[in-house]
């Protein structure tokens, strides 16, 4: 293939996806229903892998494994965060039609996540357990938080490489091919978790082992495909020149992604640290309501992670007018979503918290009360978690990642005050209220920042436009 040529036969075959043309309620559409199917499933072998734990291990390795949610939302999210954003260059250029620049950044992208992956692995694994100790982490509970969340962060190379391979084929339109391979790790997942856990005996390090083999499965599944199906990401002799320039875009890109996650994480962190000193009944309990929260709040993630890859190429395309329609389409489609999830919630939210304790556990009914306490009344306000995902992930689509932390910043500070106020006042249902406020605060900051954000993309694109 001559430089920068475009690979037809890629095009064709559909295995990437132009968001510079056409309707962008169909294209969003088309990009977020597959990614969509994709989170559920994932979400769907999270559940069962909470209902293995929950069931067979009990209620206090069900809180020991839900006590490490925030902070393995602040480690993987950092990790997560980093990948997707080196990942925005790539669909920048994929829109600008500049194909070498896909492959130079793909290839320098990929050093800078090895490089992460192993440094963050050795820290992260070695302050572990004084983490967990400076949360107040319940004592009955310690070693089970210990022994999983260890165990997940062994596994952080893994997760490294299914984001960065998996973003970089989304930042071309495709968002099938990781959905696929995300399934296929789903099964393995489910499957190692009953054998894990049920046969060998393995508790809940069998729970964090089996999650850690199916990102490792989904990650090579990416590889492969790249290798075979996608000639943009195919780097030659001539993109593997050093550019420090390229590095520096993709660090500035990258870097604030990952902090957004993990300031955000912080003020989870505080959470949860209130919540455990409420006892391991709330804490089953807040476990089991979250896991569903996530479970339920897959489109707004699907959402989001489609206005990254829909902003960059429309910026690099030099059409930052498509900008607003975008935006309001996906806005539609949240509203939509957040009025349904919110009346189902409502009034199955007993019974979906209920799914993950055995029937016979004594607590059973308070777990079930406390989890519907914290599912409606944070479903009640799913239209300010729409936005806060639509408008963020665009503006880190537009290429302004560096404002996103501050978004991250002012949910840190919502659920940080709820923790430090609410919780002492009201208990626990105070500390549902904690998500809404950094909701609010976020959409507050993020509306202002992505019409900055737009004046100046439009400012830019002007010359050319004329």
């Amino acid at each position: 293939m001559k430089e920068n040529e475009v690979p037809t036969k890629a095009l064709k075959k559909g295995a990437v996806s132009d968001m510079t043309t056409g309707s962008p309620m169909k294209l969003i559409l088309s990009f977020a229903v597959p990614l969509l199917g994709g989170m559920l499933f994932q979400q769907f072998y999270s559940l069962v892998d909470t209902l293995i734990v929950g069931r067979f291990l009990g209620v206090d390795a069900l809180a020991g494994v839900g006590s490490t949610g925030s902070i393995n939302f602040m480690i993987i999210g950092f990790c997560m965060g980093v990948a997707n954003g080196f990942a925005i260059p790539i669909s920048q250029r994929f829109g600008a039609k500049d194909y070498d620049g896909v492959k130079s950044y793909y290839h320098h992208g990929a050093i800078l996540t090895a490089l992460f992956a192993v440094v963050m692995t050795v820290v992260v694994c070695l302050l572990s357990k004084a983490i967990l100790t400076a949360m107040h982490t319940p004592e009955n509970i310690f070693d089970y938080a210990f022994s999983y969340i260890f165990t997940i962060f062994l596994g952080i190379p893994v997760i490294y490489l299914y984001n960065f391979t998996s973003s970089a084929i989304r930042a071309l339109g495709d968002s099938k091919a990781p959905v696929v391979f995300l399934i296929i790790a789903s099964g393995i997942n489910i499957a190692l978790d009953l054998i894990f856990i049920i046969f060998f005996g393995m508790g809940v390090i069998g729970a964090a082992l089996a999650t850690v083999i199916s990102q490792a499965v989904s990650g090579i599944l990416c590889v492969i495909y790249i290798k075979r199906r996608v000639p943009y990401l195919h780097v030659e002799k001539r993109h593997k020149k050093k550019r420090k320039g390229y590095f520096k875009v993709l660090l500035s890109a990258g870097l604030p992604m990952g902090l957004q996650y993990s300031i955000t994480a912080i003020g989870s962190v505080i959470l949860q640290t209130a919540v455990n000193s409420l006892g391991s009944v709330i804490v089953a309990a807040n476990t089991a309501a979250i896991r569903v929260t996530v479970f339920f709040s897959c489109p707004f993630d699907a959402l989001g992670a489609t206005m990254t890859t829909y902003g960059g190429q429309n910026v690099g395309a030099n059409k930052g007018e498509r900008l607003n329609t975008g935006m309001k389409d996906a806005g539609i489609l949240g509203i939509i979503y957040s009025v349904i999830a919110f009346l189902i919630l409502f009034f199955l939210g007993r019974q979906l918290t209920g799914l993950f304790i055995e029937s016979g556990v004594t607590n059973r009914a308070e777990v079930m009360e406390y989890g519907w306490i914290y599912l409606s009344i944070n479903s009640a306000f799913y239209i300010l978690l729409a936005f806060v995902n639509i408008v963020r992930f665009l503006i880190q689509g537009m290429g302004f990642s560096g404002l996103a932390v501050l978004a991250g910043v002012m949910e840190m500070i919502g659920r940080a005050a709820v923790a430090f106020i609410a919780v002492p006042i009201f208990g626990y249902p105070g500390a549902c209220f904690a998500s809404p406020t950094a909701w609010l605060l976020a959409d507050i900051f993020l509306f202002i920042a992505y019409f900055h954000c737009r004046k100046k993309v439009l400012a830019r694109s002007a010359p050319s436009a004329a």
